[in-house]
């Protein structure tokens, strides 16, 4: 395990997880703490050891409460538009690791917390957890990638109120409108994590790759053009040493034994 001051990151069985860990503070962001998950997200997607990437939060309170609110409230424009790219780019790189992240979402994920559970893969919700984008109760907009990946995770208009009201919604809805894929107990909620990110990890590491591009890319396309990107990726699977591995344990009746290669 690899402590800081701010995360908490271990990694064994083919999966890392990444703990916020500014307990005090509800886990909230503040710039040192987005750059020391920057960093943790590069160390679980260099080590070919970790197929799946689990986030979550210290205590019992917050998956991410937010941004740090002290920060926030010195910046010029200038600097807020900076501070707004630096944070977007840490998400994306998150997105496109190449590799399935879940978060687990063990409290208030609020602001540039549900931000960040928004650039995940999946997102897993303890009954108790509480989702919103509060930042025009502070008179700015949400800016780690909220209002775009919201909507397309959600719809135009469910991602309106939620960005336009400001108030948080409970796990239930959350499931409801497809913000979250599933809501469990708190006590089960790291195990309910750790067991679909062992699903993950017994399919074939670069198929799992190619399918969240389709999926990631495409919906930036016409339905046309992302035809022709899955057929694209689909043929690029065809020349993998684990398509050959998974169609021969088809036909020989076990489990593949998948390289990522």
């Amino acid at each position: 395990m690899t402590n800081t001051s701010r995360v908490l990151y271990e990694a064994k069985d083919g999966m890392a997880r990444l703990t916020i860990h500014r307990p005090e503070k509800l886990n909230a962001l503040d710039r040192a703490t987005v750059q020391e998950i920057d960093r943790a997200v590069d160390t679980a997607g260099s080590d070919p050891r970790v197929g799946v990437l689990i986030l979550t939060g210290a205590g019992e309170k917050a998956f991410v409460a937010g941004a740090d609110i002290h920060e926030l409230a010195t910046q010029t424009p200038v600097e807020g538009e900076a501070f707004s790219r630096a944070g977007q780019a840490v998400l994306s790189r998150l997105e496109t690791l190449g590799k399935p992240s879940i978060a687990a979402i063990n409290g208030y994920a609020l602001g540039g917390g549900l931000e960040l559970a928004l650039a995940c893969t999946l997102r897993l919700a303890s009954e108790s957890a509480r989702l919103g984008l509060p930042e025009v109760s502070l008179g700015i907009i949400p800016g780690y990638g909220g209002t775009q990946r919201l909507a397309r995770l959600v719809g135009r208009g469910r991602a309106l109120e939620i960005v336009l009201t400001g108030e948080p919604i409970d796990a239930a809805e959350a499931l409801r409108i497809g913000l979250v894929n599933r809501v469990v107990p708190a006590a089960d909620l790291l195990s309910t994590a750790e067991a679909l990110a062992r699903t993950l990890l017994s399919r074939g590491p670069m198929a799992l790759r190619y399918a969240m591009q389709a999926v990631r890319d495409g919906l930036e396309m016409t339905q046309a053009e992302g035809l022709g990107l899955e057929a694209a990726l689909f043929g690029l699977t065809c020349a993998t040493e684990d398509m050959r591995e998974g169609t021969r344990a088809f036909v020989e009746k076990r489990k593949p034994a998948f390289r990522g290669r």
